[in-house]
């Protein structure tokens, strides 16, 4: 039992590193895109709807789906590789990415996109949606779960506490949040800019209850998401502890790289080692 869950979670590292080379490429085709946020949040969305989320590509509003929301709407790309990967898209599609006239928006659509649940991009905006969306599933007795993967830096919007309080207040516990805590935003680190920490103890004191992961070991997050709910009653929040630009050296832990779009020269070489990290 041990070495298959083992090799469960070597196969989505894989999975997760493909999806990075996909984004990544999509990124330098499109000229424009934010690679290191893709790359933070690849194994979070690879463990999510490849061993979590209880979805179907061929039936992608199917009414007892679970839904997950995409905060971090910048972070297009990676969703796109992973819905690809996940066959709700042709990934010929991928390459349209960012193109006029395509779906694939710089920010997702859910009018366009199969999987897409809502319409992101501003920030602050997905948490709200997704509590709306756990009281309706609460007051018609629904078994679905809401998911919400947010940004770090985007938690200094206020909207997201006054999402926090009404989710504790109506004690949703069929709603995860994600943070995706990098520790980094589009112009300096996050405790440089608007100091989040104690980011924990801030969501335990709006009455929700929070476990802390390393947000790129498929194991420790699968072993989170099979808790759910961690606390009946409870609102749950999992701060996934990751790096900006993970799996490419040159490109982890630099704020440079929340927009920059990669050379020829560099996207060989990103590609390069997460090829090797493919073997």
């Amino acid at each position: 039992m041990q070495d298959g869950f083992v090799e469960f979670s070597d196969s989505l590292r894989r999975k997760a590193n493909s999806i990075r080379g996909l984004s990544l490429r999509m990124v330098h085709r499109a000229g424009v895109g934010h690679p290191g946020g893709d790359l933070s949040s690849a194994d979070i969305l690879t463990v999510l709807y490849f061993a979590v989320l209880r979805i179907d590509p061929l039936n992608p509003s199917a009414s007892d789906r679970d839904r997950f929301i995409l905060s971090k709407g910048h972070c297009s790309g990676a969703l796109y590789a992973t819905l690809a990967t996940a066959g709700f898209l042709p990934f010929e599609e991928l390459d349209t990415y960012m193109q006029p006239l395509s779906s694939l928006n710089g920010h997702p659509d859910r009018n366009k996109v199969p999987g897409v649940e809502a319409n992101t991009g501003p920030l602050g905006h997905g948490l709200p949606v997704g509590t709306g969306a756990a009281l309706a599933a609460k007051m018609s007795g629904a078994g679905w779960r809401t998911y919400v993967l947010t940004g770090d830096g985007e938690l200094q919007e206020g909207s997201n506490w006054e999402a926090a309080m009404a989710a504790a207040h109506y004690g949703l516990d069929n709603l995860t949040v994600i943070v995706d805590r990098n520790g980094f935003q589009q112009g300096d680190a996050t405790e440089r800019t608007v100091r989040l920490e104690p980011l924990a103890d801030k969501w335990r004191a709006f009455g929700w209850a929070v476990e802390e992961v390393d947000g790129h070991d498929p194991a420790a997050l699968l072993s989170a998401f099979r808790r759910l709910p961690l606390e009946a009653g409870k609102p749950n929040c999992i701060i996934a502890h990751t790096h900006k630009g993970k799996g490419v050296s040159f490109m982890e832990d630099r704020v440079e790289w929340h927009h920059r779009v990669p050379s020829d020269e560099e996207l060989e070489a990103a590609l390069r080692e997460l090829d090797g990290r493919l073997a």
